[in-house]
């Protein structure tokens, strides 16, 4: 026994117990996605350009339209407002990833939600949404320069845009989103991420188009390794029989294996 009396009882340690709080929505995280897509300058303006472009490209043709003549659609403006969507929607994909990366923000990301599968699930959730907002934007552009050739040619203008092509265009955004995803998964830094992505979608098709037309053997074989081939049917939902296995194993070469890869580097990264 000391001098000075007993000593004073062990403190009992504490911990956080964190067992009966609840995870963080799945719609949180996609909200929060949102909101940092547009939080930056670079991302608001890539955004704005998006809307900014088809509005270039539609009324570009809406002017040839009605100097020339001719019979037009909404379709019509909405198809050329796809070359624009599916080249930048990707970039913005590659953004939202790269993002936490590139920008030092990864640790406080998986340290508010340690499970990088539901943040990586949320940021392509995210990408859908804009997409879906892009498709959106151009059908409705596309409606108001029918509208205004319906007033100046009222007997040479069509509103019909189709279901088939609706769909097939919200498919080929989707995929042409999921490549720019894929792809910056698997390599986490944005100026790479672009080249490598514009490279993929160039490339491979100029050197398979050259080989088919040169090679008969090449010819049978492309359609099974050309993914932008193969999406061909998809513009109008016209992928039937052996074509969906065209489409499948392409798919799977360019777009299934660099996602995989990507999201296994991603959930087994070091934060630092």
């Amino acid at each position: 026994m000391s001098a000075y009396g007993p000593p004073p009882p062990a403190a009992t340690p504490r911990g956080l117990d964190l067992a009966a709080t609840q995870p963080t929505p799945l719609v949180r995280l996609v909200q929060v996605e949102l909101r940092k897509a547009v939080d930056t300058l670079a991302s608001f303006w890539l955004v704005a350009a998006i809307a900014i472009l088809i509005v270039i490209v539609e009324g570009g043709l809406l002017l040839v339209v009605l100097i020339e003549g001719g019979e037009s659609s909404a379709g019509d403006y909405a198809f050329f407002a796809s070359y624009i969507t599916a080249v930048v929607l990707p970039v913005l994909a590659i953004m939202l990833v790269t993002s936490e990366w590139t920008q030092r923000t990864a640790m406080v990301t998986f340290s508010l939600e340690p499970r990088r599968s539901r943040v990586l699930l949320a940021k392509y959730l995210t990408g859908i949404v804009l997409t879906l907002v892009a498709v959106v934007t151009a059908v409705v552009i596309g409606l108001v320069c029918a509208v205004i050739c319906q007033v100046v040619q009222s007997d040479q203008t069509s509103f019909d845009l189709g279901g088939a092509f609706l769909g097939g265009f919200l498919i080929t955004q989707v995929l042409a989103m999921s490549l720019g995803f894929a792809i910056a998964c698997l390599l986490l830094n944005t100026p790479a991420s672009i080249v490598v992505f514009v490279a993929y979608r160039v490339i491979p098709v100029s050197v398979f188009a050259v080989l088919a037309a040169n090679f008969e053997t090449f010819a049978d074989i492309r359609p099974w390794i050309d993914f932008e081939f193969a999406q061909g049917p998809l513009y109008d939902l016209s992928v039937s029989g052996i074509e969906w296995g065209y489409l499948l194993t392409s798919g799977l070469l360019w777009l299934g294996v660099p996602l995989a890869l990507g999201v296994i580097r991603i959930l087994r990264a070091e934060v630092k």
